[in-house]
């Protein structure tokens, strides 16, 4: 298990489809907090040694992470594609790829072949270029992985999950609907499931409606009850899409005020030995300074002024 401490910031994971060298080129100019570039859905069967070689060469050419880019990422495809092997070569010939993106994971099983490839190649032809295991990002997409999920999140170098709902509507034979009511139980499965093993990152479903004023209004939508859910990050297939996921998954002003507020008065209540106290008429106990504490960390990752918060609120007494 990675910590999370070692993982990037998540929230807009921007799908790049590695046949394209005009979007390969572009994407280098981009602001996301991940970039994934497909060698999977977006790249048809007959042209995986093209566009793996046009990506070996676009990221070959790279010295350091684009500046506005906190992690690359490739998504490779199956475990047990004759295809896989050489995906994880190209992921581990290159420093800057951070993580892999796996599709269509079933099992544990799925991960522990992934991790085995991936190990053959840090440690034998690849070890003096990688300070670093790649980590794993899994991406549910069936009913089978639904019920395998306790299982498959104590998959080795697992540091996400990853939630497909075009595929998972295809094997279940659902219909997609604006308010996503039918992904309810997988979607809440996911990311109760991360938390028992403390994954850092799981993210959700993608937009499919990227255009226009109906396309940004069900995008926020989304977003909000993504976040709403548990979620802390989300699936991009448009560059449109990447600065209204960003917004709304980080911590908005009024949230990360209200939490510097409580731990600035908590560290008062503590030296008076008060377990529970009030702000603003509201109980304030452990679970709750817990939240403010994680909504603080997170609003570090974003780059926002926490600090001058804390200087704007050092004199905050408990209630």
């Amino acid at each position: 298990m990675v910590s999370s401490s070692t993982s990037a910031l998540r929230r807009a994971l921007l799908y790049v489809p590695a046949s394209s060298t005009r979007m390969l080129t572009k994407s280098l100019g981009l602001t996301c907090d991940t970039i994934i570039y497909d060698l999977e859905d977006s790249v048809t069967p007959d042209a995986k040694t093209e566009a793996r070689d046009a990506l070996n060469q676009h990221l070959s050419r790279l010295s350091a992470l684009p500046p506005s880019v906190s992690e690359i990422a490739i998504r490779v495809n199956r475990a047990g594609s004759s295809f896989l092997e050489k995906d994880l070569k190209l992921a581990a010939s290159i420093p800057l790829v951070d993580t892999v993106v796996v599709p269509k994971v079933n099992t544990i099983g799925d991960l522990r072949a992934v991790s085995h490839v991936l190990k053959n190649f840090e440690n034998k032809s690849y070890k003096e270029i990688r300070n670093k295991p790649i980590r794993v990002i899994a991406m549910i997409e069936s009913a089978r992985a639904i019920m395998n999920i306790s299982s498959i999140i104590r998959g080795p170098r697992l540091n996400g999950l990853m939630f497909a709902a075009e595929d998972f509507a295809l094997d279940l034979s659902l219909t997609r609907t604006p308010d996503l009511t039918e992904f309810l139980y997988a979607r809440s499965a996911m990311v109760t499931a991360a938390r028992v093993e403390n994954i850092p990152s799981v993210i959700d479903l993608v937009c499919t409606s990227y255009q226009g004023k109906e396309g940004l209004t069900r995008l926020e939508e989304e977003c909000r009850g993504g976040k709403a859910m548990g979620f802390n990050g989300k699936q991009c297939i448009h560059p449109s899409q990447v600065e209204t996921v960003q917004r709304l998954f980080s911590p908005s002003k009024k949230e990360v005020e209200w939490a510097v507020r409580i731990t600035v008065a908590n560290k008062k209540a503590a030296a008076e030995k008060r377990g529970a106290w009030t702000l603003d008429g509201k109980m304030i106990d452990a679970p709750v300074f817990g939240r403010a504490v994680e909504i603080v960390e997170k609003a570090r990752k974003c780059g926002m002024d926490v600090d001058g918060l804390r200087e704007k609120w050092k004199d905050q007494e408990p209630e």
